[in-house]
């Protein structure tokens, strides 16, 4: 080769290298991204119960859930003063009988006149046989003797036609529908096995819609009972219904539940509901935007779903202030529930002080370590940012929310009254998927509410549930 024709080749050479230099930031910027989205999607496979909102039914047969409670140490099984359960004698049997000796052992004498002298007890407690109790109502004409007109009885309400069942069997039904969750299908197998009774599963949903319409007014008085609680949980779940995505509100507190069924998330649902629009309480809720649109009331925010988010913060990134954190947190809910305990209505001063101290100073450290993204040139709008800038965005923009429940300890600590009150529809959800029509959801609903806030009152469902269908639903306490 020649020297020109070296110089040549040398110059093309250095023309690829010159585009291919120039190409560099393009390609780092795409590895960034790519690093970034690889990142995320990580983060969002690794999301379990412990570290997020989802489900345990979620993880999965081989992962198991590791739980945010800390271990107290006791023994497995039942602790030191535990109640227990163990069958009494009753006072008053439903039959006595006597198991007398007939010959003495010793001489063979007869003992059939021989007096007693003293009895030893033993009592079986047994189920009667259970089969169809059948009433027959008749309606006598009598003919009066000093006018000569035919006067008719007049049957009870529960005898509207020539035959039917009564209260208590369609009540057994709902209970076992409703309350138990065990589909129709079974519901039928179930009384037509115990009972000897053959229904049909539209005499099951006509029984369920009876009982949702007589229930009408009590919710309402539920609803109304709820506007006025000084502290109200709110949550939401997605459930299907008539084959189309659909969501249940609930709103409850430690003694009333009310649930409702929407096609929507937002606030045509709550709205629709009828119990924030006005409510001036403290409304506890995990911090869905549409809970955050209603102003008249005081918002504090589930630290549950905070602790968990922490969680995965510190295992996913290795966020160190958010392990210390949650710590803080967790001193804060026992320092709470000790002061709860002596009758106190606040935290003193000086240990609400030195919290939210120590609350700030971490937030702070997780700000130093985790600073603000830089925005690249000629780069618009809002600037993507990491999981931990946004939740430590969120607790310090959203602190007094967050820590609501140290000024008023009527505010708990998280919004796990909700939570559990929803368990029931996902129950529900695996054991028959979804409802079957719009009817029947609402009729759910309406029904598990009225259970729910009785049960939460102690008060027995099946009996409630007899009053129901007699016309006269039993009231849970509203006060």
């Amino acid at each position: 080769m020649t020297p020109e024709e070296e110089i040549v080749a040398l110059r093309a050479e250095n023309a690829a290298l010159r585009a291919q230099v120039s190409e560099l930031p393009l390609l780092r910027a795409q590895v960034e991204a790519l690093a970034a989205q690889v990142q995320t999607l990580q983060a969002r496979v690794a999301k379990d119960s412990h570290t997020s909102g989802k489900p345990p039914s979620s993880d999965g047969l081989k992962r198991r859930t590791k739980s945010l409670r800390k271990p107290s140490g006791k023994r497995a099984g039942g602790q030191l003063g535990h109640r227990g359960e163990t069958l009494h004698l009753v006072a008053t049997p439903d039959a006595v009988v006597e198991h007398r000796p007939t010959v003495c052992p010793a001489c063979q004498a007869a003992l059939d006149e021989a007096p007693v002298v003293g009895r030893e007890r033993r009592q079986v407690q047994e189920m009667p046989p259970v089969r169809l109790w059948v009433t027959e109502h008749q309606a006598l004409r009598l003919r009066c003797p000093r006018c000569q007109a035919v006067s008719v009885g007049t049957f009870p309400a529960e005898a509207p036609s020539r035959a039917q069942y009564g209260p208590p069997l369609r009540a057994l039904a709902v209970y076992l529908v409703e309350e138990q969750l065990v589909p129709l299908g079974r519901v039928q197998q179930v009384l037509c096995d115990l009972v000897g009774v053959r229904l049909g599963r539209g005499t099951l949903v006509r029984w369920i819609q009876q009982a949702s319409a007589t229930l009408a007014p009590v919710e309402a008085q539920i609803t109304a009972a709820l506007q006025r609680a000084p502290v109200l949980h709110s949550d939401e779940t997605g459930v299907r219904r008539a084959g189309t995505l659909a969501w249940v509100q609930v709103a409850s507190t430690s003694r009333l539940t009310r649930y409702a069924v929407h096609a929507k998330r937002g606030a045509d649902a709550t709205d629709a509901m009828g119990i924030l629009p006005g409510y001036a309480g403290v409304s506890v809720h995990d911090g869905w935007k549409t809970y955050r649109q209603y102003t008249r009331c005081r918002h504090a925010l589930c630290n549950i779903h905070h602790l968990r988010e922490l969680t995965f913060l510190e295992e996913q990134y290795q966020q160190g202030w958010a392990s210390e954190l949650k710590t803080v947190l967790r001193e804060m809910k026992a320092a709470t529930e000790q002061a709860r305990a002596e009758g106190l209505r606040s935290l003193p001063a000086a240990t609400r002080a030195a919290f939210v101290t120590r609350y700030r100073a971490l937030l702070a450290a997780g700000h130093a370590a985790n600073p603000p993204p830089a925005r690249r040139p000629r780069q618009r709008g809002r600037i993507k940012q990491t999981p931990a800038r946004n939740m430590l965005e969120r607790l310090w923009l959203e602190q007094e929310q967050v820590l609501a429940f140290l000024d008023d300890l009527t505010i708990p600590f998280d919004n796990n009254q909700a939570e559990r009150d929803l368990r029931t529809l996902k129950t529900h959800q695996k054991v028959s998927g979804c409802f079957r029509s719009d009817p029947g959801a609402e009729a759910f609903a309406r029904l598990r509410g009225y259970l729910v806030s009785l049960r939460k009152q102690g008060q027995p469902l099946f009996v409630a549930l007899q009053t129901v269908f007699a016309g006269r639903p039993l009231y849970p306490a509203l006060g």
